[in-house]
């Protein structure tokens, strides 16, 4: 029993480094420049990555029964928020991605994800995210290296936050279900593209372009099956 203790808080601790890759970022933030931000960007996937992959571990360990008295998915919805939400708000903000004039825009996506995360059904009982789950560090990806029109960046900004608020329902790759196996293994490749991209060893605009497709499969998907289940219902 000590060795399984052990493990579960190993697993929880695995779970607080993107915590750590929070403070981090806010540091680089602060201090501003290219090669920082792009380091934030590292951090943010570093963040996501570790998101993907402590509730596999978590439920190997077990650590709900072998630690009861500590909520893991509270730890995780905290550090999420940070990672998913005030990081990469903070961080198109500092990058000047917003217009000056235009910055309190920000202030929408902050609210509507502290409406995401404070859902008691967030995560439906069939395995998925309701509502746009707050993937507001892959947006600042895209908005970062590929600098569209203002008017475009505060229309992508608007939209997600409102979708925010509709219960559609969004694929959870990590959590077994309908498609979760091909999401994993697109979601691989996908990481696999933006590691080349942060890195430098690709043409940065050209691939952040081909490596859209994944987040539009994902969006594309995860309406679909709202749809289907919509009229399953009726």
């Amino acid at each position: 029993m000590f060795i399984k203790k052990i493990t579960a808080w190993l697993v929880h601790f695995y779970t607080s480094l993107g915590l750590i890759a929070a403070a981090f970022s806010v540091v680089l933030i602060v201090y501003g420049g290219e090669e920082n931000l792009r380091l934030v960007i590292l951090l943010m996937f570093l963040a996501i990555v570790i998101d993907a992959s402590d509730g596999y571990f978590a439920r190997r360990v077990g650590v709900k029964e072998v630690l009861p008295g500590f909520d893991g998915r509270r730890l995780d919805d905290i550090i999420d928020f940070h990672t998913f939400t005030t990081i990469p708000l903070l961080f198109i903000w500092r990058a000047g991605i917003v217009p000056g004039d235009y910055s309190w825009i920000l202030f929408l996506p902050l609210l509507a994800s502290a409406y995401g995360f404070s859902q008691t059904n967030v995560k439906t009982d069939d395995g998925y995210f309701l509502g746009f789950p707050s993937y507001w560090n892959v947006i600042a990806f895209y908005l970062f290296f590929l600098q569209p029109v203002p008017w475009f960046t505060i229309t992508i900004i608007v939209l997600f936050s409102l979708l925010t608020f509709i219960p559609a329902k969004y694929l959870h790759p990590s959590i077994p279900g309908p498609l979760s196996k091909l999401s994993i293994f697109l979601g691989g490749i996908w990481g696999l593209m933006i590691l080349a991209i942060i890195s430098g060893v690709v043409d940065a605009y050209v691939w952040t372009i081909i490596s859209l497709l994944y987040p539009l499969y994902y969006l594309g998907a995860s309406w679909v099956i709202t749809i289907q289940h919509r009229f399953a219902r009726s």
